[in-house]
């Protein structure tokens, strides 16, 4: 296993994303992962006067182990598996190094860092779900550039495909922290093999099934893509798969890039493949309708039996019913990979990055801690003894070098392997998208063509037009 992650290390070196996309990037409120990460309820972040500031922390330079200092991270994971294991990882280094250190999640994280920077009360270090988001805050100077001991460490534990989205002109900024695998579909294979559904290994099979499951009075798919601020990211998602599939990464990279405009026909060809396969016929929303429906809210349904497949990424686990167990056998949850329409194999990745609002020692030492293997695995190991240990899945992945894969359970292991074998690995689009569109008006307008307010059309045009 170990060999194969090291594999997979290396096929992340040839992601091939234009460092620029990185830099306009968006400034949204919790992308497709991370404000998949952040579920919808309770835990928001304290008050800005709740949080840590600079007079909190000792002086630059100060010495870390004098019992005074205390470094306030914020983020927008906020479920009790992921925050608490962020805090018991965090506390159990601060501990260590005698620095007291307080983990702050929010679902609202974009409105609320923005609040506080422009109010002068940014906390220490904030994990950032779009790398766009952390390009916007360099640039305003907001964030500051990692130390030497922290770059070091970054560069020493991550890949280059992941570190380029910290580097914003050529200045490193963040640091990589988890990693995500979008281009997945669960579904129980036991409930396949009873009605004799065979997973797809094309698109063209893909869609057949949907239409199958559909003409046997079945629902094919669960769909939900509302969450709060970020409400409509799922569906950028579905997008983003969906184009890299039609017209392949170098239309992408243009999209992203927007050297052609959002409003091309072949984008406007694909949000509307999307709506497609959205139809009342094939979609069972629990709340009723897409847009109202959570988007942690399809796990339910998906193992009651209501839909046969939830397109979602690795990180979904964490919102599986409790007591789900993972596997083909009876009652069980899989996954098999979003198939792709010519043979290519293109794969949907995210992640999240780290910064520090200030230079002082501790902050920038906790920094390089979050790098390292050692984290990934404590991190790993808190979250899934938090979502109940044994077989369970702990809904958090990393890429970063040198840790130990029998940390991970195989299915955790397989989501690795759909990235060792992908030939072709792209970061989400909305999370590389200027704050206005990736964060914005790709989600609302989005929503508003989901909900059939606007053609795909007119929301590609409304989208272009907000373009910065």
């Amino acid at each position: 296993m170990k060999s194969r992650f090291l594999k997979l290390l290396a096929l992340l070196f040839a992601f091939t994303l234009i460092a620029a996309a990185c830099g306009d990037d968006d400034g949204e409120s919790t992308t497709g992962d991370d404000a998949a990460d952040a579920a919808d309820d309770g835990g928001d972040m304290a008050d800005d006067g709740d949080m840590a500031d600079d007079g909190d922390m000792a002086d630059g330079g100060d010495d870390m182990a004098d019992g005074d200092v205390s470094i306030t991270v914020t983020g927008p994971e906020r479920d009790e598996s992921e925050a608490g294991a962020i805090q018991e990882v965090l506390g159990a280094w601060g501990d260590e190094n005698g620095i007291e250190v307080t983990y702050l999640g929010s679902a609202d994280w974009e409105a609320e860092i923005n609040v506080q920077v422009e109010g002068g009360n940014p906390p220490d270090i904030s994990i950032f779900p779009q790398p766009g988001k952390l390009a916007d805050f360099a640039r305003a100077g907001h964030v500051v550039p990692l130390n030497d001991e922290a770059a070091a460490a970054t560069a020493a534990n991550w890949s280059e495909a992941w570190t380029v989205f910290g580097n914003v002109d050529g200045v490193q900024y963040g640091v990589p922290v988890k990693a995500d695998l979008k281009s997945l579909v669960w579904y129980q294979p036991a409930r396949f093999a009873a009605n004799g559904y065979e997973v797809p290994e094309t698109f063209d099979e893909f869609t057949a099934l949907v239409d199958q499951i559909a003409a046997d009075g079945n629902r094919p798919l669960c769909v939900g893509i509302e969450s709060g601020q970020a409400t409509g990211w799922p569906f950028t998602d579905w997008v983003e798969d969906m184009l890299l599939r039609q017209h392949g990464p170098d239309v992408y990279d243009q999209w992203v890039a927007h050297e052609i405009p959002f409003n091309d026909e072949r984008i406007v060809s694909t949000m509307q493949a999307v709506l497609d396969l959205w139809t009342e016929d094939n979609v069972f929303a629990s709340s009723g309708s897409i847009a109202a429906t959570a988007f942690q809210d399809n796990g339910q349904p998906l193992v009651d039996g209501d839909c046969f497949m939830h397109r979602q990424a690795s990180f979904f686990s964490a919102f599986m019913p409790e007591g789900t167990a993972f596997g083909d056998g009876e009652g069980e949850v899989n996954v098999f990979y979003f198939p792709d329409i010519n043979g290519d194999r293109p794969v949907l990745g995210a992640g999240t990055l780290a910064a520090a609002f200030n230079d002082n020692d501790a902050t920038m030492a906790l920094l390089a801690y979050l790098s390292t293997p050692d984290y990934a695995e404590a991190r790993q190991i808190a979250q899934a003894t938090r979502k109940g240990g044994g077989a369970t899945l702990s809904g958090f992945l990393s890429a970063a070098q040198g840790q130990d894969p029998s940390v991970y359970q195989p299915l955790e292991q397989s989501f690795l392997n759909v990235l060792e074998t992908a030939a072709i690995v792209r970061f989400d689009a909305s999370d590389l998208m200027p704050p206005d569109v990736g964060a914005g008006t790709f989600w609302t307008e989005g929503t508003s063509a989901v909900n059939g307010d606007i053609t795909a059309q007119e929301a590609a045009d409304r989208i272009e037009a907000s373009w910065p």
